[in-house]
């Protein structure tokens, strides 16, 4: 199946006035068309990093990103630009909403920086309103008038607008009680059964049981199977 997301080997080390900070240590991971992995990992690990670099506002200090076979390290600031909104689609646990602006405001905004046309604007975040399944009723409704469940799944309507190759969710339920998570968490699989490709980074176990692949960070490296049992092991025993 073909690849839409290769990262070799990346490196990203930060510099500051107290040192060096060597984030992510030679990533390495593959995610195929309409597959729906979940990165996990507890705070400090790598996961907002890899993230960063996955959406393309972030560059690795070394080793090579393809999105879609396009090299992404070598792209311009505005050609990083044009493919974060053409080709991604980001989710974030804080939603990201105008609170004062409609449902169908927000959604439509990606397409209105895109330049498109307002009538296939509306056509456009109708249709992904509809895939992610908010009733017509809440269209018009401000963002700030909605339960975080609904703004989550306004959110994610936001991120499919533009049909991207890749939807990003960071910690998307992270703000949400259980049964609403599920609701979310829904959506997501969803949109994987109509053939969405999804990274989804997350601490919770729960959550990675919605999808098809986990891979588990540590320390900025991605862990093997064998490793990540050995560390719950010997976290089991402190």
């Amino acid at each position: 199946m073909a690849k839409v997301l290769d990262v070799q080997n990346v490196h990203r080390i930060y510099e500051s006035a107290a040192g060096y900070t060597h984030a992510l240590r030679g990533v390495s991971l593959q995610v195929s068309r309409g597959e729906f992995l979940c990165v996990m990992g507890p705070s400090g690990s790598g996961k907002s990093t890899l993230m960063n670099i996955l959406g393309g506002l972030d560059r690795p200090t070394s080793g090579s990103y393809r999105l879609e076979g396009i090299d992404v390290a070598d792209l311009s600031d505005d050609e990083l630009a044009e493919l974060r909104a053409s080709r991604l689609g980001f989710v974030f646990q804080s939603f990201n909403l105008l609170p004062r602006a409609t449902v169908m405001r927000n959604v439509q905004l990606p397409l209105v920086y895109c330049d498109v046309p307002r009538s296939e604007r509306v056509e456009r975040a109708v249709k992904a309103l509809h895939a992610v399944g908010l009733p017509p009723d809440y269209y018009d409704h401000r963002s700030n008038e909605l339960s975080g469940g609904q703004m989550q799944r306004v959110a994610i309507a936001r991120a499919l607008v533009n049909d991207p190759a890749l939807i990003l969710a960071d910690e998307p339920t992270g703000n949400l009680d259980s049964a609403t998570s599920d609701m979310v968490m829904e959506t997501f699989s969803k949109l994987r059964s109509q053939g969405k490709t999804i990274v989804l980074i997350t601490h919770d176990a729960e959550v990675c049981e919605w999808g098809d692949r986990t891979v588990h960070i540590r320390d900025g490296k991605l862990l093997t199977d064998e490793e990540e049992r050995a560390y719950g092991s010997k976290r089991g025993r402190t």
